[in-house]
């Protein structure tokens, strides 16, 4: 039976200065990223969710704003 995590989207994870990249599922990555950052870069903000999909989140955000704002 699959658990909740084999449905959840997965979010992939960047970390540029120990050149690695994972997915992983969209409810842990908050506490993944966290404890990456932690143990390995002295709690720097290193590791990080995939800047492509930073922005391309960030530009839906924007439009769904700019639709409200129409009053639409």
């Amino acid at each position: 039976m699959p658990s909740d995590d084999d449905d959840a989207p997965l979010v992939p994870i960047v970390c540029e200065e120990c050149e690695t990249t994972s997915r992983i599922p969209l409810s842990e990555v908050p506490d993944k990223i966290r404890k990456h950052n932690d143990q390995l870069h002295d709690g720097e903000d290193i590791a990080q969710v995939d800047p492509e999909i930073v922005r391309h989140v960030t530009d839906l955000a924007a439009e769904d704003i700019v639709v409200s704002d129409d009053g639409t």
